[in-house]
């Protein structure tokens, strides 16, 4: 896999010179710039309660963004300092806001650092009432997920936020971006623009699992629509006038399974993944199928390789078509539509953010390890927005399902650790 500062697998370096990375390693922002007091991990607690009470699934995450801002108001923050872009209007979804975006001007010189988190979350969570129970939260309504994914996240950069503007603390030049639509496609980080958030040097985004997970690379994912057309016959008086859209679907299916292009690919030493995961088709049983939906993905670190499954799956879908025929030869037709959902993308070892967060990381004595994720992340785009972004963890845990917790004591471990991010020390 290409190994870039920030930029997709398939993109040129983004200008960062290994010298830069060098001097921004040992700059004060990165090391010691004075004593930290402690996070305030009792205002945090209230503050991710608070949050994970409040539905905002994706496109709905408004009432999310207006509690937010409510905190920072609250907290002495100038209304000048908060902004929304439109981000929303660029979305499938109508959605009820843009992203957050929130400008602190340094009491410490050095480049801007950013923060950020997802506002939305998957509809399991909607309803959810969050509890203590133990050593983890989780919702009182077994029938609802928490929503941890991401408030957990939010409430970590909030609490940061909340802290150094109550209590006046030295920071570099700050940004804040909490963003939309994250998990229907990535898109608040999609449409978001570097300029908007200041231009940030180093950048880091808190969103799911262990804090001391530092991922610094994440796949990329081409999405597929699937459209066939056959034709219409009784299935009982002539089936042989039909062709169907099933048998087409299924022979492509097929052809791929047998071939080894779906599920776990490993081709010539490449690796990535591909699914269909969508079917509809049909009305009856006494009706030749003539039509047929299908949604597919590919995945892979290898952006030519994922090209490669991609072209894997079209040919498969068109050959298909040709064998299945009516008795006077009549054929059906395929029409595929894809799109690059995010790029994959890899960051130095030695970028100023993971220099930053394996620092942070140690200094509240856990052991950083850095990781590459199969999924995709609000990162890739951050990345490929010319903006490296590194993601830690809060605790979440089982996301996405009713069973969903967030471990106290990761989630304020992650507080600790952003307070060092977001001030330099």
């Amino acid at each position: 896999m290409p190994r870039t500062s920030g930029r997709t697998s398939d993109s040129a370096s983004c200008g960062t010179t290994a010298s830069v990375r060098r001097r921004a390693s040992r700059s004060p922002l990165v090391g010691k710039a004075g004593a930290l007091p402690a996070a305030d991990v009792a205002t945090a607690r209230k503050i991710v309660l608070d949050l994970l009470a409040i539905p905002g699934v994706s496109g709905e995450e408004k009432a999310v963004a207006e509690r937010i801002v409510k905190w920072l108001r609250q907290a002495g923050c100038p209304g000048t300092a908060i902004s929304f872009d439109s981000a929303h209007t660029k979305t499938p979804l109508k959605g009820t806001c843009g992203n957050l975006i929130v400008r602190l001007p340094g009491t410490l010189p050095g480049p801007r650092r950013l923060l950020m988190a997802h506002m939305d979350t998957v509809p399991v969570c909607r309803g959810a009432k969050p509890v203590v129970a133990g050593r983890v939260i989780k919702s009182a309504d077994p029938k609802t997920g928490l929503g941890g994914d991401d408030r957990g996240g939010v409430a970590v950069v909030l609490a940061t936020a909340v802290q150094i503007l109550a209590s006046q603390l030295p920071h570099p030049p700050l940004t804040l971006l909490f963003a939309i639509q994250e998990e229907v496609g990535l898109y608040g980080a999609r449409f978001v623009k570097a300029a908007d958030l200041g231009r940030p040097k180093l950048a880091f985004n808190f969103d799911g699992g262990a804090v001391e997970k530092i991922t610094v690379g994440a796949t990329g994912g081409y999405r597929m629509d699937i459209a066939i057309e056959g034709l219409p016959s009784h299935a009982g008086v002539a089936p042989e006038k039909g062709v169907s859209a099933i048998a087409i679907a299924a022979l492509a299916i097929a052809d791929l399974v047998k071939n080894g292009w779906h599920g776990l690919v490993e081709k010539d030493g490449k690796r990535g993944t591909s699914n269909v995961g969508v079917l509809h088709a049909g009305a009856a049983t006494n009706v030749v199928a003539e039509s047929a939906t299908l949604r597919a993905e590919a995945r892979g670190h290898d952006t030519a390789f994922r090209g490669r499954i991609v072209k894997a799956i079209e040919k498969a879908f068109a050959d298909a078509a040709k064998q299945v025929r009516s008795a006077d030869g009549k054929t059906g037709s395929v029409t595929i539509e894809g799109r690059l959902d995010y790029e994959a993308f890899r960051l130095d070892d030695d970028e100023p953010c993971v220099v930053a967060a394996r620092e942070a990381v140690a200094a509240i004595g856990l052991t950083p390890r850095l990781d590459i994720s199969n999924g995709g992340l609000d990162a890739n785009w951050m990345a490929a927005n010319g903006v490296p972004t590194v993601t830690l963890g809060c605790g979440q845990m089982d996301i996405h399902t009713t069973d969903e917790k967030l471990d106290i004591a990761a989630f304020e471990n992650a507080c600790r650790v952003a307070l060092r991010l977001a001030t330099g020390v």
